[in-house]
């Protein structure tokens, strides 16, 4: 059996062990208690709404997937050889992006009512439910990126060789893309015209709790977290995921193939990155083991021990690793190789250390953003905007200095190494990710239950960590995905110049200065329409609830019932058809721009697109992760200048005012650009054949 065939047997048998583990922890939470009655009504409300949601999504991205899935099978035939197989991978990559996303949501929806349960008994036993509820999700999508891409190179190989399946693999990317950018719209779209609805009437104007049963928005609200942040944040992943190990795998085969290294070079240069994930799956699974918290206040500190055991682990194993498998591969030393992995390790660390920083309640840029609301509403907004801003440069700092080391010790492939070991930490990423909005529901569930104040104590805290654990993760995905597209495009840039060798690149070129122009343009105006298209729901929600407040006898003195299916209805259509339009922006940028104005501009496009799309993500995903912290500051309780001040002050509400500006930065446009900025580069090495037919 040669070097291929067992790698494949291993990346098989590695996604394998990792559904596997997740279907157990999942049979193992279902059999944990439900609650009361009314726990389960609700709790069985949110099911059927997020269900529903995604249901009809599917059906709608399914129909664009159709017609983009016949066009690549007809224009592949066309133009090259691999045409049924770059469309079959499109298929596959398209269909278990949208199960990751599903299966993140499932496992959310049933486990929210069982923590808001356990929280009964106290932090620890709810942070351990709460947190093996999130490893499903997070081992689910590490393993089904290994077993597809695994089983579709095996199968591939036997179709087409070697080169069929490495020309074809950008299909598979492709479809993981396009279903991530409509996951992310549409989720985020839906969970925060909710959440903006249910605060602005709820909070500012009725003066209710939040999670009051009281709210009409309230049910869709709950729903939002889910189809949001876990289907919205596992499709999202689980494509940066397979899109790194996919454009290392496109890199190592230009970088080696007839330069000289012979074919067993070759192999194990093109195997590396995958199998750094497949290894992955066992690391992350004895990291789950490591994540505990005696008390309220460590929470943070307990699935920090996670994650970073899981790093350390993985440095371990991997250096054992890279010392036999790439001993001799290429002209660097298998150190060198270990080197630029470890490089993806510590960038994954630094990023969470930083995200932390700027949205953690316990330092300075939140608490600015706190002090700042107790002199008003604009303030806040002013505050907030710049910890926003401020946010953007150490990340970027750090992500230069990880692409400037690890090409130093491999060159381009070497940065391809740092980003698939980056994305290596997947499954523990996305296991704290999922446990924010788990613990966001169970107080939710806690709060409509009317469960006592203790057990709400218990889910607050878990939430409140929560909060800073999801805008963690998505300065994490956003890390790795400028990191991903800079390798995508380095394979675009091979790649034009096999067809056009005097090709260049420099911005010294009006056209590629042109291409980074319109480039940086994108980002903008995809953010733009997304945000629009939150306010547009969001006001269609104010509306309705304003009106069940007026027109339904008895719901303030709870003796009316809200009719929350009208609410769950207006944005679920709403989200449907507001995620239209931004999600076509990636895909008509390279039409309009690039395959108009040829090659050196559709360059500068890329480029120019991961730059502003990398400042813009930060920005919005943590200044909204901020000021969304620094509102649950002030409802703790927050002291400044000898004053205390709480919910239902004035700087509460000035504080609400800019929680709602910040829920469509940091969960719909800020988080949907990482896909985004893959999306305008996978399509353009997609369209590359017909590029160099019009051009060259």
């Amino acid at each position: 059996m040669n070097v291929f065939d067992k790698a494949m047997i291993f990346g098989i048998i590695a996604g394998l062990i990792a559904v596997i583990y997740s279907i157990a922890v999942t049979i193992w939470a279902l059999k944990h208690d439900e609650g009361s009655e009314r726990m389960k009504q609700i709790a069985k409300a949110i099911q059927e709404g997020a269900t529903a949601f995604l249901n009809r999504q599917y059906r709608t991205v399914a129909i664009v997937g159709i017609i983009i899935f016949a066009l690549i099978l007809i224009g592949g035939i066309w133009i090259t050889q691999f045409g049924i197989l770059t469309a079959s991978g499109f298929l596959l990559g398209a269909i278990l992006s949208a199960l990751a996303g599903y299966l993140g949501m499932f496992n959310a929806v049933r486990a929210n009512i069982r923590t808001a349960q356990i929280a009964h008994k106290g932090v620890k036993p709810a942070l351990k439910f709460a947190f093996k509820g999130g490893s499903v999700t997070g081992l689910m999508v590490l393993g089904l990126g290994v077993l597809g891409i695994s089983v579709f190179m095996l199968i591939g190989h036997s179709v087409g060789g070697l080169g069929g399946v490495i020309n074809s693999l950008i299909g598979f990317a492709f479809g993981c893309s396009l279903i991530s950018v409509f996951a992310r719209l549409g989720g985020g779209i839906y969970t925060k015209a909710a959440d903006v609805g249910a605060d602005l009437v709820g909070k500012v104007e009725a003066g209710i709790p939040e999670d009051d049963p009281r709210n009409p928005a309230v049910i869709a609200d709950q729903v939002g977290d889910n189809v949001g942040d876990c289907a919205g944040m596992a499709a999202d992943v689980f494509e940066t995921f397979s899109v790194t190990i996919i454009a290392s795998i496109l890199l190592a085969y230009s970088a080696f193939k007839g330069h000289g290294y012979g074919e067993t070079a070759l192999m194990k240069a093109i195997l590396y990155p995958l199998l750094l994930g497949g290894i992955a799956v066992f690391t992350s699974i004895a990291g789950v083991f490591f994540v505990s918290a005696p008390t309220k206040e460590k929470i943070m500190q307990g699935l920090y021990k996670g994650l970073f055991a899981t790093g350390i682990i993985s440095a371990v194993v991997y250096y054992f690793f890279t010392m036999r498998f790439m001993n001799g591969v290429g002209d660097y030393s298998a150190m060198d190789y270990y080197y630029a992995a470890l490089v993806g390790l510590v960038l994954t660390g630094l990023i969470i250390v930083i995200t932390d920083y700027f949205t953690s309640t316990s330092f300075s840029p939140v608490k600015s953003i706190a002090r700042a609301s107790t002199t008003g509403h604009g303030t806040n907004i002013i505050a907030g905007l710049a910890v926003g801003q401020m946010s953007t440069a150490l990340p970027v700092i750090a992500i230069a200095l990880g692409i400037l080391i690890s090409y130093h010790f491999a060159g381009f492939y070497g940065v391809a190494v740092a980003a698939s070991s980056m994305l290596s930490m997947a499954g523990m990423v996305i296991a704290v990710d999922s446990f924010g909005p788990i613990t966001d529901n169970a107080g939710g569930i806690a709060e409509m239950s009317e469960l006592p104040a203790d057990v709400r104590e218990t889910t607050d805290a878990l939430d409140a960590v929560g909060n800073t654990t999801k805008a963690v993760t998505k300065g994490y995905a956003i890390g790795s995905a400028a990191l991903a597209a800079i390798v995508l495009f380095g394979e675009y840039s091979h790649l034009i110049k096999v067809g056009i060798p005097d090709i260049s690149f420099s911005i010294a070129q009006p056209n590629v200065l042109i291409g980074l122009f319109l480039g940086a343009m994108l980002p903008y105006i995809f953010a733009s329409l997304a945000m629009k298209s939150v306010g547009k729901a969001a006001g269609d929600i104010v509306v309705e609830v304003r009106r069940q407040f007026k027109e339904i006898p008895g719901i303030m003195e709870g003796t009316g019932k809200p009719e929350y299916g009208k609410c769950v209805d207006i944005v679920t259509k709403s989200s449907l058809r507001e995620m239209i339009l931004p999600a076509f922006i990636p895909i008509a940028g390279p039409i309009v721009f690039g395959l108009t104005m040829g090659p050196q501009v559709l360059g500068g496009i890329l480029l120019g697109t991961i730059i502003s799309g990398l400042f813009v993500a930060i920005s919005m995903t943590s200044g909204g992760a901020a000021w969304d912290n620094a509102k649950k500051l002030i409802e703790k309780g927050f002291e400044y200048e000898g004053q205390t001040y709480r919910k239902g002050s004035e700087a509460h509400k000035a504080a609400v005012t800019g929680d709602t500006v910040g829920d469509p930065y940091k969960d719909t446009a800020g988080p949907a650009i990482n896909p985004m900025i893959k999306v305008v580069n996978i399509f353009t090495i997609l369209i590359i054949p017909i590029v160099l037919l019009l051009w060259s």
